[in-house]
Parts: structure tokens; C-alpha cells; sequence
């Protein structure tokens, strides 16, 4: 499952805006937009990339193009994280902090080992010192796994992005949270059993405009 979801997570394209794209507002004859990420409400323009900029779209330094809902720019996956792959790379974090609290409850004993006295130890003392440090390495790296988890799963049941962060504190209530259940849904789908595998059904594909990426509903009440 981890390499699964880590190979979809890199060959999967985190979503790129079409050619040529222009909001509907400029469609109907309204020329005027901002090439500001702070003005969602208006239509925006990427002036590197030469194209508009739908809702939550911004541009990546790193692959010079802009990025559908993107998230961050990930060098473990060697590419964006963003609206369609990011379930990919959340199940690649959450099955890694599996493997790795897994790994350091089977080095346990021999971290206990290692306090023991000498003459009680099954091992050598090289081989206890490498399992030793095994033990710590696999430890710290769940830790920091697990709270990096914690992050996303807290932006995901918000509805928000890590670069949407800022932009979100400035808003009395944020336009993109439909609560809990329905923000999971935005990138999980609808379908329980296919939370847990990197794979959407056809119907939430076809159904669910967020995981294209280009439109995203909002709430009616939201106040900015």
C-alpha cells in the first residue's frame, strides 16, 4: 500500500490549468481581474504562466506552473501535491506511519535489551547497538509523521489548503467548509471502501467537481 499510494502520488499530475483558460466573469464580457491569490472572489491571472487562474489555483515555483488546489510543493514525491493526487499522498502518509510505528513496536525488546546487563543479552553488543539505533530513528520518524498527519487531517476537515492557511485566518467564516463529513468527501469521495486505496470511483469523479480541480462549491453564508 505504501509504495502504491507513494507511485500514484509522484505519476499522478496534481491537476494543471487548460490553455487559454478564462473565468466565466470574463467570458460575459468583464475584462477586469487580479493576478492577486488574495482576491478569490474576482477572476485572476497568473502572469508567469500567460493564463487565468481558476478558484484556489497557484503557481509553483518549482514546475513553473500553476497548480490546481495546490497544497505544497512535496520533495519526497518529486512533485506537487494538489487536487488530484492529494488523497494519493495522504493514504502514503498514513500507511508509512503504520509501517514505521509497526517497525518500532517489533525493536522494542531490543531497545529494552540494550539496558540489561551484559551477560543477559541474546545478541552481540554491535548488533544491539544497531537496533538500538534503529529503534530511535523509526520512533522520531513516527512522531514527526504522526504530527505531520495531524496537520493534514486538520486542514482536510476544514476544507483548506496549506497555502490557504493565512488566507483563511483572515475570513470570518471560510467559503470552502461544508463541514466535516462533506470536506472528506471533497477529497476521499463518496464512497467509504475506496477511502483507504488510491483509486476514485467514476461516479464521484463525474459528480464531485473538486477532485478536477476546477470548481469547488461554496457555502451561501460564508462571510469574508
Amino acid at each position: 500500500m505504501i509504495l502504491w499510494c507513494y507511485l500514484m502520488a509522484v505519476f499522478t499530475d496534481p491537476g494543471a490549468v487548460p490553455e487559454n483558460w478564462r473565468h466565466d466573469a470574463e467570458d460575459s464580457g468583464n475584462p477586469s481581474f487580479s493576478s492577486s491569490d488574495e482576491q478569490e472572489s474576482a477572476p485572476r491571472y497568473c502572469s508567469r504562466c500567460q493564463n487565468g487562474k481558476p478558484p484556489r489555483c497557484h503557481h509553483c515555483s518549482v514546475c513553473n506552473r500553476c497548480v490546481l488546489k495546490m497544497d505544497h510543493h512535496c520533495i519526497w514525491v518529486v512533485n506537487c501535491v494538489g487536487a488530484r493526487n492529494y488523497k494519493y499522498f495522504l493514504l502514503f502518509l498514513v500507511y508509512t506511519f503504520i509501517e514505521t510505528v509497526l517497525d518500532t513496536l517489533v525493536l522494542l525488546p531490543n531497545f529494552i535489551e540494550f539496558f540489561q546487563d551484559e551477560h543477559r543479552r541474546s545478541s552481540s553488543p554491535g548488533d544491539i547497538a544497531i537496533l538500538f539505533l534503529a529503534f530511535v530513528l523509526n520512533l522520531a520518524f513516527a512522531l514527526s509523521l504522526l504530527c505531520f498527519i495531524g496537520m493534514h487531517a486538520s486542514l482536510v476537515t476544514r476544507n483548506t489548503t496549506s497555502i490557504e492557511v493565512y488566507e483563511r485566518k483572515k475570513s470570518v467564516s471560510w467559503k470552502y467548509d461544508l463541514g466535516w463529513k462533506r470536506n472528506l468527501e471533497q477529497v476521499f469521495g463518496t464512497k467509504k471502501l475506496l477511502w483507504f486505496v488510491p483509486l476514485y470511483s467514476t461516479e464521484d469523479l463525474h459528480n464531485i467537481p473538486a477532485l478536477r480541480g476546477m470548481e469547488f462549491p461554496t457555502r451561501s453564508d460564508a462571510i469574508v
